[in-house]
């Protein structure tokens, strides 16, 4: 019983012991496989296959089969060879604080319609050609990296002036031949000075990214960091995040702009308009939010509601009698969904018929996707719903797409009409616009007319319908129920008004 206990004992022992050294000799490997591992990343010196032990050769060789695997350029752009965002932040880390010196970070306008016009096999080689002048631009930059598509970041150790930035822009944007075509390119440039802005990386990064967002809207196309575009910044987000709220609580409103028959002195139709009374930030311009919720990808949200609204405001309208089409505006992203299944829905959720609606559309959105928009237009015009081109004549305006366009109005844009007494090639324009568009069989719409000798000009060239201040303020629905119910909706000059 004693001998038994002690054999038993003893092969415990031994087996601890086994289990020790196997332990410390796995131990022992991994650590061989780690050195091996760094040294490959670092120096590129594999580790003797001899330093490995015998039972833990298998793995290792499996191991290495897989590492081969892995891409020896990792922190580098694959299409270009410069370094990737990941790169530069490791490479910025050690020379902070950055107490002199500019950041720029750049971007190609509309790049991707060198992809649309000339391929993808194009655009890789352009985006090879212009890293390669990047390397060798002067002054020559301490770092250059690709951040991600076509937009790519460079920091100098010295302070850059504008005439270096713009020498830059210009060298850049010189002719690139790729397979024997020459293509021409717009850069935008955005910098950030350095000695006031180097508290961390990721703030200098937002910066300069701020600053490349103020050059796409500029007209040189080359814009820089200033103090208070953090606080402007701040405001666009805080507008962004608070948009779903602000509809889901009502915080929007539409009003309703009335536009003049100038055949019958009525008003046969609105535009809805959107409003933001916002409980921090105030009365937000639709000017201000509606781009805002286009580049976050909202605006579908923004549509929905504002066709809600409206749908709802016809209903109570139609029950009064009032009998009115009601303009809504659609953004270019609305026809990337289902817009044709979505109106139907809702025409048919309110118990409304098409002729209850009219669309209003740039010639931006038509461009875009011509031959997609225009179908989308023509089932939305059977339907019985009438389309028009907004902001006409500030666009893409073009005799060649107009004659197919599947559209019923023409809006002339307020930009015409300012100057339209005093500015004879005004005059010409507009009148030009008016025949040619009745010649196709549009309906003519002119915005902003705001006293009489512009109504009764207008009215002489021939123009059908006239929006703006002079008629009336855009009001609330329950408001020009009302008017509906005394004025039959008659579109009184303010002034007669009064």
């Amino acid at each position: 019983m004693i001998f038994g206990l002690i054999a038993v004992l003893t092969l415990s022992v031994l087996a601890g012991v086994v289990l020790g050294i196997r332990y410390w000799r796995l131990k022992q490997f991994v650590a061989l496989l780690a050195d091996d591992l760094r040294s490959q990343v670092e120096h590129k010196q594999p580790l003797d296959i001899a330093e490995v032990p015998e039972r833990g050769v298998p793995l290792y060789l499996a191991i290495k089969s897989l590492i081969r695997q892995i891409p020896t350029n990792i922190g580098r752009d694959a299409l270009t060879g410069l370094p990737n965002r990941q790169w530069f932040k490791r490479a910025i880390t050690p020379l902070m604080p950055v107490t002199n010196g500019t950041m720029v970070m750049l971007d190609i306008d509309r790049f991707r319609f060198v992809n649309d016009l000339f391929g993808f096999s194009a655009g890789d080689k352009l985006l090879q050609g212009y890293a390669a002048r990047l390397r060798q631009s002067t002054p020559q930059p301490r770092f250059v990296a690709r951040m991600d598509g076509d937009e790519f970041l460079l920091f100098y150790e010295q302070q850059l002036t504008l005439a270096d930035l713009e020498a830059l822009q210009q060298q850049l944007q010189l002719p690139y031949e790729i397979d024997k075509t020459p293509i021409g390119i717009k850069v935008k440039v955005g910098y950030l000075q350095l000695q006031q802005h180097h508290a961390d990386t990721s703030l200098m990064l937002k910066r300069v990214d701020l600053a490349l967002k103020k050059a796409r809207d500029d007209r040189r196309g080359i814009a820089a960091y200033e103090s208070g575009d953090d606080s402007v910044h701040l405001r666009e987000m805080q507008i962004i995040h608070s948009l779903p709220k602000a509809l889901q609580h009502n915080q929007l409103y539409v009003v309703y702009q009335p536009k003049e028959s100038l055949h019958t002195g009525k008003c046969e139709q609105v535009e809805a308009l959107i409003r933001w009374e916002h409980p921090q930030l105030g009365v937000v311009s639709p000017a201000e939010f509606i781009p805002l919720a286009e580049c976050a990808g909202m605006i579908h949200l923004v549509t929905h509601w504002v066709m809600d609204k409206v749908l709802q405001q016809q209903q109570q309208w139609r029950a009064q009698g009032v009998n009115i089409r009601v303009a809504v505006n659609l953004a270019g992203s609305d026809f990337e969904q289902d817009v044709v299944a979505c109106i139907s829905h809702k025409l048919q959720q309110y118990q409304l018929t098409g002729d209850a609606i009219a669309l209003e559309i740039t010639e931006g959105v038509l461009i875009a996707n011509m031959s997609g928009t225009c179908e989308k237009l023509q089932q939305l015009r059977q339907m019985g719903i009438e389309v028009a081109i907004d902001d006409f004549g500030t666009g893409h305006s073009s005799l060649a797409y107009l004659k197919d366009l599947p559209v019923d109005e023409i809006k002339i844009d307020k930009a015409f009409v300012d100057d339209l007494l005093v500015d004879r090639r005004a005059q010409r324009i507009v009148l030009t616009t008016i025949e040619m568009a009745h010649h196709l069989g549009f309906r003519v719409t002119v915005e902003g007319v705001e006293n009489s000798r512009q109504r009764e000009l207008l009215k002489r060239m021939g123009a059908d319908l006239l929006q703006g201040m002079l008629f009336s303020n855009p009001m609330r629905g329950a408001e020009l129920a009302y008017h509906g119910d005394t004025l039959q909706l008659n579109c009184m000059p303010l002034a007669q008004s009064l």
